[in-house]
């Protein structure tokens, strides 16, 4: 005979938790916890490490925030310099268009104007464009610079201490 080894009700799951072992492993972590109030440092944790790693965190996104504001700063500034030009363009244009003259050479007129707004307009975008990127570039290389050093630190952090050996004097 086949002896069902699948039971509907699992006695195990009603087994009580060590809680002996739960106890120990508390009082450990809460020893830990008391050295890090008292020192700042605990045998695998160091406090200052992360106040200090978190620091430089905070100084890299700030100095990125500031290159991109800088390049934000930069394309507005350029832009209104581009939308001044072009206004004055637009009104050299309609003052030529408006002149006397035939309106076949008024026809001709308009789409050299239409051209030649067409050529710097594309120009203006390659030229903000260009200025986007520059920012971005910079503000990015800023956090990449960041997380490369970040594992780095935390490389180093979690390396074994190295003992230099000493020579006594004879």
């Amino acid at each position: 005979m086949v002896k069902n080894t699948t039971n509907f009700f699992d006695p195990e799951f009603m087994k009580a938790p060590d809680f002996s072992q739960w106890q120990s492993e508390f009082t450990k972590l809460f020893g830990d916890f008391g050295k890090l109030w008292n020192t700042g440092k605990t045998p695998s944790f160091d406090v200052n490490w992360l106040l200090a790693y978190q620091r430089k965190n905070i100084e890299a996104f700030t100095a990125a925030h500031q290159r991109a504001v800088e390049g934000a700063q930069a394309v507005a500034k350029r832009q209104v310099e581009l939308a001044r030009a072009s206004a004055e363009d637009l009104s050299k244009a309609t003052k030529e268009l408006v002149a006397a003259g035939s309106v076949e050479d008024k026809m001709t007129k308009q789409a050299e104007t239409a051209k030649d707004a067409f050529e710097a307009a594309v120009a203006s975008v390659n030229e903000l464009a260009v200025l986007i990127q520059k920012s971005q570039a910079e503000a990015f290389e800023v956090i990449r610079k960041r997380v490369v050093d970040n594992f780095d630190e935390v490389k180093a952090a979690f390396e074994p201490a190295k003992v230099v050996p000493t020579k006594k004097a004879a």
